[in-house]
């Protein structure tokens, strides 16, 4: 890709490891930081920029000009992201640049949702689940996410030769997420000998690594593929065959307590992402081996810690 590639949130979870799969392909990156940049990285150009400040934004896609924007960027503060108040400011503000993307020469805009728009219910929820399932999300931030890509996908009609992409994320892990979350918490602990509490891990998702995500967000942003993609690995696994495996590859599986912790009341069975359409209309059909990323996750922890 020798285009101009705008990454938002470009220091993030996911943000940071699309920068550099953009990077390695040839992509010429403008990367995007409020607080922090990303490293150094040949071909990437880093900015800081608050997005809420809508001059500044206005200024810099004059002067950037990029072809493709990929939106990495909102509130995922682990533990109140759900129904944060400031999930209506980002839809506004993310609608707002992508208009102003579009008006500055913009080609693609590749938004990132979220599996939580779809329906918790559905009639074929034994299946996996398809883009084509109903959007009824019962969280804020799913529903500011699900408004995001109607308005986007509105704006895109109305503008010849402009397209939209909608990346449906599942559940991650991987390198920089919070130390809370399910997989870091397991190493964290296990490695440093303490007991990792979990609840009973009946239910089962649709688990993969933030680089696998990141591999397949650079093909769909030189795709011209429009409309939602589901991103995941399709395959689906309970919670706590995830966290078994985890604990045994830190070489602790002694400590992982499965059934310590309450289970939440009214989490859906079974999350599957139905990934056809990222692998045969994006063409990312490389298959996750999720057992090598966690190995390689539990690598980097000994590493911070040695």
């Amino acid at each position: 890709m020798s285009e101009r590639v705008l990454v938002t949130g470009g220091s993030g979870f996911v943000g940071l490891p699309l920068v550099a799969a953009l990077a390695a392909e040839g992509a010429w990156v403008e990367a995007l930081g409020c607080r922090n940049v990303g490293p150094e990285l040949p071909g990437v150009r880093w900015h800081r920029v608050d997005l809420h400040h809508s001059g500044d934004v206005r200024l810099l896609l004059r002067e950037l000009r990029p072809a493709v924007l990929v939106h990495c960027a909102w509130n995922v503060e682990h533990g109140r992201f759900w129904s944060a108040p400031d999930n209506r400011v980002w839809l506004d503000v993310s609608f707002e640049l992508a208009m102003r993307f579009f008006e500055t020469g913009g080609r693609r805009f590749v938004g990132i949702g979220t599996c939580a728009e779809y329906a918790s219910q559905d009639l074929n929820d034994n299946m996996p689940w398809s883009e084509s399932r109903k959007i009824d999300p019962c969280t804020l931030y799913g529903q500011s996410k699900a408004e995001l890509w109607r308005r986007l996908l509105a704006l895109a009609e109305r503008r010849p030769g402009a397209q939209a992409s909608w990346a449906r994320l599942f559940h991650l892990f991987g390198a920089g997420e919070h130390p809370e979350r399910l997989v870091s918490s397991i190493i964290r602990s296990v490695l440093a000998g303490r007991e990792a509490c979990c609840g009973s891990g009946r239910l089962v998702r649709d688990f993969s690594s933030v680089w696998f995500v990141a591999g397949a967000l650079a093909a769909l942003a030189r795709s011209r593929v429009t409309g939602p993609v589901n991103v995941g690995c399709g395959q689906p696994r309970s919670i706590a065959a995830l966290s078994r495996q985890v604990a045994r590859f830190a070489g602790r599986p002694d400590l992982l307590r499965l059934g310590a912790l309450p289970d939440r009341p009214n989490d859906v069975p079974v999350m599957v992402a139905d990934t056809k359409r990222l692998r045969l209309e994006v063409g990312h059909s490389q298959r996750p081996v999720i057992e090598d990323d966690l190995r390689r996750l539990i690598s980097l922890y000994r590493l911070q810690n040695s």
